[in-house]
């Protein structure tokens, strides 16, 4: 018989032979706060052992959107004197994205609907990633002060290219086809057949695989993307800000609007997140394991929640909604290498991230 552990913000439920982890915030498009990773995790530490539990689907129980991700509006207005409630969040939600990289039993996301930062954060670890004709994935962070976390770094600079450095700085989002053709989902199906295939791989997780490639659309759209490659490739060759901006300025001279409207919409972000996650797609690759990953980014992120502009850039963009963040600086060439790498010094032990003690 299916039981509901917990109805609220995220309903955890055993049906079948699948554990069910479902967001429930639709008028908050299914953001995540610290009480929704903590009770996902509860769950998948739960069915860590038990023999009932074969897979694990994630989706949203009603409304639009799978999940518009952290709820950051809340964690800004946390912010105020020692940032716990902020730490609080990203501690928690860090350690939900690792446990989910290291779960044993297979994860299927259906990412119907906007999936952005933490969202991504939870979808990425999935075996499966299910896109649809409404998926829209992006990793806005930049837009607000931050830099695409949740394991972005790993998830990203994995990716052909310099679509990382497109991705992180621009924001830009992806629809599904364009999420199937650069492997952050593995299929795309269309909306009106999510129901039948969570259906059957519910009562046979064991061809949950095979079942998502029956269903899979024949037809899927074109990936807008792939067609602007080497324009993302030459104009995001370098891993200087400043670089990048020159190259696409030249080619907003030549004549190239696709360069001039990039450009401006990276002066739009935050050139101090911008320049930390250029360097984090430089480190990421070294990060032996997810842990280590984990680990970097809670101690970035943390430094970046106390600078000006994360609070400035969540006041613009998602509380005033004005538009104008007042940046501090505002031009990147006054932020030096050792600015940046001032993120990226290790915390004291007593304060760094850490995993679930199994």
């Amino acid at each position: 018989m299916d039981a509901v552990a917990n109805v609220k913000d995220v309903i955890t439920v055993k049906q079948g032979l699948a554990g069910r982890l479902r967001l429930n915030r639709p008028k908050a498009l299914h953001s995540l706060n610290r009480q929704m990773v903590r009770d996902m995790a509860n769950a998948l530490i739960e069915w860590r052992d038990d023999p009932d539990v074969r897979i694990i689907l994630i989706d949203h129980n009603e409304g639009r959107g799978f999940c518009a991700g952290g709820d950051v509006v809340d964690i800004s207005q946390n912010v105020d004197g020692h940032e716990a409630a902020a730490r609080a969040f990203f501690f928690d939600e860090y350690r939900l994205n690792h446990l989910e990289y290291t779960y044993a039993k297979p994860g299927i996301a259906f990412m119907d609907g906007v999936t952005m930062g933490g969202g991504v954060g939870i979808a990425c670890p999935c075996r499966y990633r299910v896109a649809t004709e409404r998926t829209m994935l992006a990793m806005p962070e930049t837009t607000i002060g931050i830099f695409p976390d949740v394991g972005a770094g790993r998830y990203l600079s994995r990716l052909r290219g310099r679509l990382a450095q497109f991705l992180a700085l621009t924001g830009a989002r992806l629809d599904g086809a364009e999420c199937l053709r650069l492997r952050l989902a593995t299929h795309y199906l269309p909306s009106d057949r999510l129901e039948e295939a969570k259906e059957r791989i519910i009562s046979q997780p064991f061809r949950a695989q095979a079942v998502l490639d029956e269903l899979s659309e024949e037809f899927i759209p074109e990936a807008r993307i792939m067609g602007n490659l080497a324009k993302i490739d030459r104009y995001f060759a370098s891993d200087r800000l400043e670089d990048i901006l020159d190259a696409l300025d030249t080619g907003a001279a030549d004549g190239d609007t696709w360069a001039a409207a990039e450009a401006l919409n990276i002066r739009a972000k935050s050139p101090m997140a911008c320049k930390v996650t250029l360097k984090l797609l430089v480190e990421s690759p070294y990060q032996l394991h997810f842990v280590d990953e984990m680990r970097m980014e809670f101690g970035i992120m943390v430094r970046l929640i106390h600078h000006p502009d994360f609070k400035e850039g969540v006041r613009a963009l998602l509380i005033d909604k004005d538009n104008h963040p007042q940046w501090r600086p505002t031009n990147p060439q006054v932020i030096g290498d050792r600015d940046v790498d001032a993120f990226f010094e290790p915390l004291p032990p007593e304060e760094q991230w850490r995993p679930f003690d199994f």
